[in-house]
Parts: structure tokens; sequence; C-alpha cells
């Protein structure tokens, strides 16, 4: 299968406000790509990472539910899109386990509705898929990769689980051009709030300026793989870009403790985080163990892709642009 030429591209993001979206729009739009995005609330404020990368007046939004699978025929049809990416769906664990048939709607039924009009499409656009590290679990005990057992053990994973198998099916049994990226965390400052390595950064800012005394967290000796998201975004769309698709780990290959980004995040600020930091019960989440230990061989020998940016600098990153809003914010103020 060869690639979409480098003219007239055009690209379907779908959840184009998310964080992914936002980079990945800005990532195509430098390569050339007219971009579409769909977003079930396409609302001023739902647009502010699009703002804030400079690029909402450059992108086409179009209110849409994936739940629509008639719509979703009528929109491939009217924009033909060279690539479609699948960043849209319920985000959370948490919400997953009070919200699950939604939550299944949103990420498994969606890609069903995706792939099958892509089949019945006049020419098949590409499609990528973002997966989740949650397939896997949290019992693997050697570093994982796409052909490992899978483990689903929440609402959410179940869903992701469903979706990358999906995913193959109609690869293997319809011949289309699509694959899923089986992501693990990545961050930014476009992270939503809710997530807690924002309220880490934040908590972190707001106690080294003076508006807060300390911070209340949950389990900190929980291992995730944070990698740096507008790096992710890269490795999407070098997949659709390939003679051939295939499933690939995004990971930086490196795991570490919620401590540690807490640590990184007060020393960003000036501080030590044991003066501040409180362990409280209430914020420990039932079944969010340790994460497996991502293998990136394969997705750095046959995808040519490499996460670059580590913990420390991420979070450095991240508390730079926090305390940049701030004294925007100050400004704009006086």
């Amino acid at each position: 299968m060869s690639p979409p030429s480098d003219q007239h591209r055009t690209a379907l993001i779908c959840g184009i406000t998310g964080q992914d979206g936002c980079y990945l729009a800005a990532h195509l739009l430098g390569l050339g790509y007219r971009v579409v995005g769909t977003s079930r609330d396409a609302t001023p404020a739902r647009l502010g990472g699009l703002r804030q990368l400079g690029i909402d007046q450059q992108v086409v939004i179009e209110p849409a539910s994936l739940a629509e699978a008639e719509l979703l025929v009528n929109l491939i049809e009217r924009e033909r899109p060279d690539v479609i990416y699948h960043l849209a769906g319920q985000s959370s664990v948490a919400v997953s386990f009070d919200k699950p048939a939604e939550t299944f709607e949103s990420i498994a039924t969606s890609t069903l509705h995706l792939l099958e009009a892509i089949r019945t499409a006049a020419v098949p656009p590409r499609l990528f898929v973002a997966g989740s590290s949650e397939i896997f679990g949290t019992r693997q005990t050697t570093p994982v990769t796409c052909e490992s057992t899978l483990d689903p053990q929440n609402p959410y994973a179940v869903a992701k689980t469903t979706a990358f198998r999906i995913v193959q099916q109609y690869r293997r049994e319809h011949g289309l051009f699509a694959c899923t990226g089986v992501l693990f965390n990545h961050e930014s400052p476009l992270r939503p709030a809710r997530f807690v390595t924002q309220k880490i950064v934040a908590g972190a800012c707001e106690i080294a300026a003076g508006r807060q005394q300390e911070l209340r967290l949950g389990d900190l000796s929980m291992e995730r793989d944070w990698g740096w998201a507008p790096e992710y975004v890269v490795a999407m769309e070098q997949m659709l870009t390939r003679d051939t698709p295939e499933d690939f780990i995004l990971a930086t290959g490196r795991s570490h403790r919620l401590q540690d980004f807490v640590a990184a995040a007060f020393r960003s600020v000036g501080l030590d985080w044991q003066d501040y930091v409180v362990q409280d019960e209430q914020f420990v989440r039932p079944h969010d163990g340790s994460h497996p230990l991502a293998s990136v061989a394969e997705t750095t020998e046959r995808l040519g892709w490499t996460a670059t940016v580590q913990l420390s600098e991420l979070v450095r990153r991240m508390v730079a642009a926090r305390q940049s809003d701030e004294v925007a914010s100050v400004s704009r103020a006086a």
C-alpha cells in the first residue's frame, strides 16, 4: 500500500480538541495537510488547546458524535480524507467504573463504526486508533509488546482491548490499512486538570507562590511510563505513512514512581516535596496498580521512532508552562 501523495492531503482527526488531537493537528498542518476535526462539543471553551497552539482558525471543526454511524459515512464521503485518526472517547479509568456502557460505546463501538465507514468508502482512508497500555493490566512480569497477553482489569481497559482486536480483525479480513498505537502515559501542558500529573504541577506551583499549603495525593508508589505528548503524535503520523499497517507500542520504555514525578515537580520550583505532600487514602483508587514495562525495541527498529524527552525534562516543561501562564494572567489583569 502506497502512502498518500504529498499534495492535497486531508486528515480527519476524531477528538481534535483533546491533548493529542491538538498537537497532532499542529503537526499535520506543518506537513501540509488540510485538517478536519470532529468534536462532540465544539464550544469556544473546548477549542482552548487549539487556540493555545495558534491553530484554531486553521482547522475545520465538524460537530459530530462517533455513535452516529450514518453521519460518519456521510462525513467521510464529503471530506474524502486520506488518513483518519481516532483519538476520541471517554479517557478516564475512574469514570469508566461509573459509566461502563458509555465508555464502551465511545471507544469500542465508535471504532467499529469508523472501520465500517472506511470499508464501504469508495477510496478507503488509512486509520490510526489510539490504544492504551491499560490493555495489559498490572500483572505482567516481563516487558510487553503488541503480542503480549492482554489482561484488562477495568471497563476502560476492556473497551480499549475490544477496539484493539477489532482493528486487527478488519485489517486481516478486509485488507484495510488500519493500526493501533498502544499509548503509554504521555503528558503536556494541554493535559486536562483532572489528571493527577496536572494536579501535581498545579499544586507545586501554587505552593511555591504561597497560595496553597499542602498537596494531598494517593499512592505514590504506583509506576507509569510518562512521555512527552508532542513527540507521540509524530509517531502516529509515521504509522500511517508506512508501506504496511502494523500496531506499535508508543512509550519511553522507562517506568517511574508517581513519587518521582512529584519530586521533579517540586524540584522545578525549588522546593522539597516531602515538606508539602500528604498521602491521603481517599485518593487511592482500586485496581490502580503499576503498569508493566514497555518493550520499545520493535518501535525503534521498524517504525524508526524513539521517545527522547524523559521524565525530569517533561516535568520541567510542564511547570515552566504553568508558571508562564500565571505570569501572562497577572500581566493581563494589570
